[in-house]
């Protein structure tokens, strides 16, 4: 018996593409018993997951077991709002590529993004993109979002794709890494597959060839390699928002960094920092050393999480 191990790198239906750790490719069907584990998720196995898989001819390789992960993140499945759609496991850096005009993209998109990378235990960082098609307003603008990310405690780079290439300070970031990218369709998340991996459409028209067998799911991430297969870049085209609904609500303020820092000072142990008195967070927002924007994220989060929270 032929068992190898190896990471998933794309899925379609039931069929998915494994990179074997001797650095060939095999198409792998899923072992029946496994798809009944975890009934809150409509996939059993995500990219990036470690798998072992018996390596059979004629498209008859099995995924036999599949390894503990390290992390992972979810979104709510499509139309299945009561369960959960793995995006993508065992990721070392995730990135979200924003743009402040063509298309804008929103504080809240950004913040929820970050409080998921934050409840998960993944690193992140924020490209800003297309700098060089900013008003002098947006600008500005950018540059005060900047601030205030860097602020708390996160990595930003400013950058245009189109006109400059990827910078030599993002290309070191992602070596020796398996990054997720992340953000609205036309921010520039494939020119930036396409300055970092050149031949990224050859691996993609690779893959598609390999699990193009049945139904595809609604969130088809990819992982491609580069840096003779030491680093990869996780595509994941078509989400609009990460899962967060599974968060408990005592627990959300601790997923925002500038907020951690005061919520011993607030009067009672079970604030939820929305209109308590004696709130330490409230009253940073108040002072200006917790960013408006940033706690109205907070909020909006808070609220999808409990619809029936009084609103101050």
């Amino acid at each position: 018996m032929n068992i190898q191990s190896g990471v998933v790198t794309s899925s379609t239906g039931t069929w998915y593409r494994v990179r074997l750790d001797n650095g060939s490719d095999v198409a792998a069907r899923l072992k029946g018993k496994f798809r009944l584990q975890g009934r809150e998720l409509t996939n059993p196995i995500a990219v990036g997951d470690q798998v072992d898989v018996q390596v059979e001819e004629n498209d008859g390789s099995v995924i036999t077991h599949i390894h503990d992960r390290r992390n992972y993140l979810i979104r709510t499945a499509a139309k299945q709002s009561s369960r959960y759609h793995l995006v993508a496991s065992n990721i070392d850096l995730a990135v979200i590529v924003i743009t402040l005009a063509h298309p804008r993209t929103s504080n809240g998109f950004v913040d929820r993004f970050l409080t998921t990378c934050e409840a998960y235990g993944i690193a992140a960082l924020l490209v800003f993109n297309k700098t060089d098609l900013l008003s002098e307003a947006e600008v500005e603008d950018q540059a005060a979002r900047m601030e205030v990310y860097q602020r708390i405690g996160y990595p930003v780079l400013s950058t245009s794709f189109t006109a400059t290439g990827v910078p030599t300070e993002l290309r070191e970031m992602l070596k020796g890494k398996r990054t997720l990218l992340f953000g609205h369709s036309g921010v520039g998340k494939s020119t930036l597959i396409n300055c970092v991996i050149p031949n990224a459409g050859q691996q993609v028209a690779e893959i598609s060839k390999a699990v193009g067998k049945g139904q595809h799911t609604t969130t088809n991430a990819r992982m491609l390699f580069f840096d003779e297969d030491s680093s990869a870049l996780i595509d994941t085209p078509g989400i609009k928002e990460f899962g967060l609904e599974t968060v408990e609500e005592w627990r959300l303020a601790h997923y925002f960094p500038e907020m951690r820092q005061v919520l011993a000072n607030c009067r009672f142990n079970n604030c939820l920092h929305n209109s308590e008195p004696g709130c330490a967070v409230i009253e940073a927002v108040e002072k200006g050393e917790i960013a408006l924007f940033r706690y109205e994220s907070y909020l909006n989060i808070l609220f999808s999480i409990h619809e029936d929270l009084p609103r101050r």
